[in-house]
């Protein structure tokens, strides 16, 4: 699969997002066989109580955050995330900032993963976790952080399945440690579960690793809820021999691979709290691309179609991109589609969303990113994604209610609509302005422009 390689352009597989911060001198190492029976020193754990399927839209750290930087830019993130409300976060336990947390059997490195969740705490966010990826020995590597292999096939390695319950010990081990996160994903995007022999994935392996971490994990807790396949939902041009015949719209058509990987997973699958899906709007190869934002309707479309084999289970998109690497888009345009993107995430069903932020260590600019380098002390400051992802946090919770719009029909397709009681969100999705009448009032807006109305 092409788009899971290491040089997948616009993809988060690259060399400099998985060197973990592997200095021994740093690490905490903790040796206990079942892990610490509480949290890290200094934090305090939320008590237990109901918790919520659906956590909202959120965003996930990737190598680069907040949680290191000058003191000034780091706090001001911490302010500004917890001044909007504490949108949820994601972390993995390994890669993407985080250091390899078993180096060697029954033995711990959660440092890097400590100073993450406290983040998560301080900025008042709703902490989630991603259980990937593997430490070494679980895959055929050598114990030990020294010898911890951060190149590409080792981290897209899965465990052997003589290790799936080493793995899911880890995991419950994870969940012991911070008794205040409550969602987990279970790996992600199928990573070593390709079976190049028979074309395909591997689902039965992957289901088999699944259920013994969806077991281990609920024995850690009755409030600890668990989602997956955490399944690259890949499309591919209609004319595609893996095309599916009956999933297929103006933006391509899924590949039936995937939709057969889905359906033995939901079949098999030991239980599950919510299901998490992942993927981009544009087709795996192909021509000619979709425009972008005709591209966005495949997430409506997916969306439903899961919600549909799951019997409305609530639907997570723990990564959903809209850019093509070689986009070269202005901010207003990536704002634009990324909006659309969004609207039509809730069209299709899904309640939460987690959007992968490509933060830089230092660099005068960083496109798409939520918030300038934290590395100097005028840095950590909010960028116009950051705006569209925080305003829509906030008007679209989980369980909001969303209601018809009327739109002036001269506006044609340009324009898409999202409300609720209180509010309303227009995308122009054209490059030249539009005037229209929308809920009742006239509008004229700037190309690209994403306009938000009270109601």
């Amino acid at each position: 699969m092409a788009r899971h390689g290491w040089e997948s352009v616009g993809r988060r597989w690259r060399l400099a997002a998985l060197l973990g911060g592997i200095a021994a001198a740093l690490a905490l190492l903790v040796g206990l066989p079942g892990g610490p029976p509480g949290g890290p020193p200094g934090t305090s754990a939320a008590p237990r109580g109901t918790v919520r399927a659906s956590v909202g839209w959120g965003f996930t750290h990737t190598q680069f955050s907040a949680d290191e930087g000058a003191p000034a830019a780091t706090a001001r993130v911490r302010g500004l995330l917890k001044a909007d409300g504490g949108p949820a976060q994601d972390q993995a336990i390994m890669g993407w900032g985080a250091d390899n947390p078993e180096p060697s059997p029954g033995h711990y490195d959660f440092a890097a993963l400590d100073r993450r969740i406290a983040f998560v705490r301080a900025s008042g966010g709703t902490p989630v976790i991603t259980l990937c990826c593997a430490p070494d020995w679980m895959k055929g590597g050598k114990s030990g952080a020294e010898h911890t292999d951060w190149s590409r096939s080792a981290l897209e390695t899965a465990p052997d399945p003589g290790h799936y319950r080493d793995f899911a010990d880890l995991a419950a081990t994870v969940a012991r440690r911070y008794p205040d996160v409550r969602h987990f994903l279970v790996w992600n995007e199928f990573k070593g579960f390709w079976d190049e022999a028979a074309n395909r994935w591997d689902y039965e392996g992957y289901t088999d690793l699944y259920n013994l971490v969806y077991r281990a994990l609920k024995r850690t807790g009755e409030d600890v809820l668990v989602g997956g396949p955490y399944l690259p939902m890949d499309s591919v041009a209609p004319t595609d021999p893996e095309a599916s015949p009956r999933l297929r719209g103006d933006w391509g058509a899924m590949d039936q691979r995937v939709l057969d990987a889905f359906s033995y997973w939901n079949a098999h699958k030991a239980g599950a709290d919510f299901t998490v899906v992942d993927g981009a709007t544009y087709p795996d190869g192909g021509s000619p691309r979709p425009d972008e934002f005709t591209a966005t309707d495949k997430l409506t479309a997916v969306s439903a179609w899961v919600r549909r084999q799951t019997h409305d289970l609530p639907l997570w998109w723990a990564e959903y991109y809209v850019e093509p690497g070689d986009a070269g888009w202005s901010e207003p345009h990536r704002v634009a589609v990324q909006a659309t993107g969004l609207i039509a995430l809730v069209r299709g069903g899904a309640g939460s969303g987690f959007y992968w932020n490509p933060e830089k260590r230092t660099g005068p600019t960083c496109p798409g990113c939520l918030w300038t380098p934290t590395d100097r002390a005028d840095g950590g400051r909010p960028l116009p994604m950051y705006g569209l992802l925080s305003r829509f946090a906030a008007a679209f919770p989980p369980g909001t209610r969303y209601r018809a719009v009327p739109v002036d029909p001269a506006a044609g397709p340009g324009l898409r609509v999202l409300a609720s009681d209180r509010t309303v969100l227009v995308v122009n999705t054209r490059d030249r302005p539009a005037v229209a009448r929308v809920d009742g009032g006239r509008l004229t807006l700037r190309p690209y422009e994403v306009r938000w109305l009270d109601r």
